[in-house]
């Protein structure tokens, strides 16, 4: 999954020491304009790909994603984990403040016109 938002918030990195080494977790906050109500979404970065996404606050980045659930303890708890972010620049970011017109068939330019029976 993919979404495009703007980076609201930054939270403080998390490193921990597991069986397998360290580890390094950072989540950030992405803030979607959707409608009237804008929405956040908190996701996280594990590892080498905290460096390579060169995160900085209220920049446009499009997201890409998986989520995943877990259970613990009869709890369940869902995270959003990014792979990979792209920072958006202004000649890729969507504008939707004026939709396009979808585009018809060249062939119904070309048909003859239609009479109809309509006095107006």
């Amino acid at each position: 999954m993919e979404i495009i938002g703007k980076l609201a918030q930054l939270l403080p990195l998390v490193t921990g020491q597991g069986k397998n080494g360290e580890w390094r977790k950072q989540e950030f906050i992405i803030e979607i304009a959707d409608g009237q109500y804008p929405k956040k979404v908190c996701f996280s970065l594990w590892g080498d790909k905290i460096d390579q996404a060169g995160l900085t606050l209220n920049e446009t980045f499009k997201v890409f994603f998986d989520i995943e659930s877990r259970e613990y303890n009869t709890r369940w708890f869902t995270e959003a984990k990014a792979w990979k972010v792209e920072k958006q620049g202004a000649s890729t970011t969507v504008h939707t403040s004026s939709p396009q017109m979808p585009s018809e068939p060249t062939a119904s330019f070309n048909a003859a016109p239609v009479e109809d029976d309509l006095p107006f």
